[in-house]
């Protein structure tokens, strides 16, 4: 075919739309649909700040709507999804554990998140720990007691918990559930009684496998955005989209005022017809997580969507520019602004501290009344059906949001 041509709002529907993004959805969810959900991103990356709800159960619900947050928890035990270092901390659907044992049989090459040395010098109270597993059934972290005085950020951990950790990087453990988000840890081989390293890829292989679920999951994307989504490579994918372009693994196009080409996955040609026929038209208005696939890619975000952002929480209050936990606004196909939000789920109430819309975004009354739905679906999602918002730049969006509100 001849080489696709593609306008940058065109662009920007069709990402949308690989990611579940572009309309609304049509039914109320069901637990297969989270599955679905994360099945079509590939990944779902866990945080655990909560001032609104957790990111991966966010991420969740700016594709599905409101669902219980339960369902991720159950597919979780019930082993339809797992956890593994992928874009980083993620739940990953059960089926492409293969793609991840080669990080965990050299989980040296993983960085801070395993040490060997570690496991060295800690060799006989890492295999007590494995034998109480294996005799007394899974554990949590909290179910053994500090007794060093010390406390603090990870790299205070205490000693059964870095254990935990790097037997966990190592495949030696998985997460068997979580309850009130904390990790419960078992025997790998007890989970996956029948896996087998037979049935892993080969490192090509995985490398092409993990590329062509990038591209797809992308929708479109740059070369220089592949290797980020799956942590796969720095700069160019191995291998080469090149060579998957001329065996016609992969379709290569155009964007409007880029330079560098474009590849999309095959299962997405009639989307990127459509799309560069104008046909692709976003309606949806949600908010999204900081780690979001579509935003987590600062750079990306910047040149698909002019939407320069970044995650202030590490940043000291006084030099934040917009909030601790701010949320990229999604408005029919734009990132359109940012909200500081925090829900105070024992007051009902959920507040938003400063809504920021971006420059050139116009202050419409059908943008007024979007958001405002959007804002009460989120907050009833929460428990919080009460919305009240402080502040808005510009501040004469402040009393039309508040009026849509009602």
């Amino acid at each position: 075919m001849n080489t696709l041509h593609l306008s940058l709002p065109a662009a920007r529907a069709l990402q949308l739309a690989a990611q579940g993004m572009l309309n609304p959805p049509r039914k109320k969810a069901v637990k297969q649909d989270v599955l679905g959900a994360i099945r079509q991103m590939g990944v779902l990356q866990i945080d655990t700040i909560h001032v609104v709800a957790r990111s991966p159960y966010l991420v969740l619900w700016s594709r599905l709507g409101s669902y219980p947050q339960a369902w991720l928890d159950e597919l979780l035990a019930e082993r339809h999804l797992f956890e593994y270092w992928a874009h980083e901390a993620c739940f990953l659907p059960i089926e492409d554990y293969g793609l991840y044992r080669h990080r965990m049989i050299d989980p040296g090459s993983m960085g801070w998140k395993y040490s060997e040395k570690w496991m060295s010098e800690h060799g006989a109270t890492i295999e007590k720990l494995l034998g109480h597993i294996r005799d007394h059934g899974p554990v949590r972290s909290a179910d053994f007691k500090r007794t060093d005085g010390k406390g603090g950020g990870w790299w205070e951990w205490k000693p059964e918990k870095r254990s935990l950790e790097v037997l966990f990087t190592a495949g030696h453990l998985m997460i068997a559930r979580r309850h009130n988000f904390h990790r419960i840890y078992d025997l790998a081989e007890r989970i996956l009684p029948d896996w087998d390293d037979a049935h892993m890829p080969s490192h090509a292989e995985t490398h092409r496998i993990l590329l062509l679920k990038a591209v797809r999951a992308l929708g479109l994307a740059k070369a220089s955005w592949i290797g980020d989504y799956f942590r796969t490579a720095k700069s160019r994918p191995i291998p080469d989209p090149e060579s998957l372009v001329d065996d016609g693994t992969l379709l290569k196009a155009k964007v409007e005022g880029w330079d560098q080409p474009v590849y999309i996955h095959p299962s997405h040609l009639e989307l990127a017809l459509a799309a560069a026929d104008g046909r692709l038209k976003p309606t949806t208005t949600s908010l999204l997580s900081p780690f979001d696939p579509l935003v987590w890619d600062r750079k990306r975000a910047l040149e698909l969507f002019d939407f320069d952002y970044r995650l202030e929480c590490y940043t000291p209050e006084a030099k934040r520019s917009y909030g601790y936990f701010t949320l990229p606004i999604l408005h029919r196909g734009v990132l359109a602004g940012r909200l500081d939000a925090k829900a105070h789920r024992s007051e009902g109430v959920f507040e938003v501290k400063a809504l920021y819309l971006e420059a050139g975004v116009r202050q419409t009354q059908r943008l007024a009344s979007d958001l405002a739905a959007t804002l009460q679906r989120f907050a009833d999602w929460h428990g919080t059906p009460r919305v009240v918002v402080e502040k808005c730049d510009p501040r004469g969006f402040r009393p039309m949001l508040k009026a849509a509100l009602g």
